[in-house]
């Protein structure tokens, strides 16, 4: 027992992409670029979204939620992998990576609920357009994001407290640019039952059953478009849903292809590069997305930029 108190492992070392220090110098460039590029269009989407009142509606409260939640997600895993790319020290301590690996599932959750609030914000607005205002109240979208916050954090919290129930007393080397829950769980030296149960169900529960609400919803709007006589009308409601449809694509897409395929599929690095798209890459492209689809967002970006010094927000 005393042996394996002395061997426990109490920090750990993010390898990152590449331990190549050539490469470790692109990779640094490339995240700090993506990071910037990220979090400069997230804050312009919110600052467009509060600064043009044509745009107080729900589906753009929901966007604005989706951006700050972006936001909070990039800056949970990024900055330190820049820090360890700039500095050459790779380690982290314990108690960092668990507070990595909370908030980091939290904000995932968070992102996977938000889209299947967004999907159904968009049901009603195509399938039940004389209730729309009636239901889609500010009161009941301010539950729903709230719903957001206590679903994502609760199932956050559940796997990060059994988590510190594991103990790590030997190989301390993350093959990941963070600290991610299997990857933890994967280095761990105690009976993780419990663990890779909670995640296939509470885990699987907050990716499920948004994405099935987001499939509902979807296959009713469908429904709903095909009986639209005129070709242009088709096009006008499915243009209104491109931008969430390709945004709910990449994120679903990618976590599928991670945590909901054997693991004898994919390796390690393919799973890391995967990881890169949905925590990096699909934030940064999301005000892309949803701007440049959109003639309300172009507007309200061309005015934001246009605005005159001393007026008033």
């Amino acid at each position: 027992m005393e042996g394996e108190n002395q061997s426990r492992v109490f920090e750990f070392i993010l390898l990152g992409l590449s331990e190549q220090p050539e490469q470790e110098k692109i990779l640094f460039l490339v995240f700090l670029l993506m990071y910037l590029i990220s979090g400069l269009g997230n804050v312009l989407i919110i600052l467009a979204i509060k600064t043009d009142s044509h745009l107080h509606t729900p589906m753009y409260f929901f966007l604005t939620n989706l951006s700050l939640f972006d936001i909070c997600f990039t800056s949970t895993t990024i900055p330190k992998i820049l820090v360890a790319y700039i500095s050459g020290n790779k380690e982290i301590f314990y108690i960092s990576c668990l507070a990595q690996v909370f908030f980091f599932i939290w904000f995932v959750g968070l992102d996977s609920i938000l889209l299947a609030s967004m999907a159904y914000d968009r049901y009603m607005a195509i399938c039940a357009p004389l209730q729309y205002n009636m239901v889609m109240t500010p009161k009941v979208c301010v539950l729903l994001v709230a719903v957001c916050w206590f679903w994502a954090c609760a199932n956050a919290l559940t796997h990060t407290i059994l988590l510190t129930q594991l103990s790590f007393c030997g190989h301390n080397e993350i093959h990941h640019f963070f600290c991610d829950l299997y990857v933890m769980i994967s280095l761990a030296c105690s009976d993780t039952f419990i663990n890779d149960l909670v995640i296939y169900t509470m885990g699987g529960l907050i990716a499920v059953i948004p994405f099935t609400g987001i499939l509902i919803s979807y296959i009713h709007i469908f429904v709903a478009v095909l009986r639209i006589p005129s070709a242009h009308g088709k096009w006008k409601v499915f243009s209104t849903c491109g931008s969430h449809l390709t945004v709910v694509c990449l994120f679903y897409g990618t976590i599928i292809g991670v945590y909901f395929t054997p693991t004898s599929t994919h390796t390690a690095q393919q799973d890391t590069a995967s990881a890169v798209m949905y925590t990096v890459v699909t934030p940064m492209l999301n005000p892309f997305i949803y701007s440049l689809r959109n003639n309300d967002m172009k507007g309200a970006l061309r005015m934001l930029f246009t605005r005159k010094p001393g007026l008033s927000l």
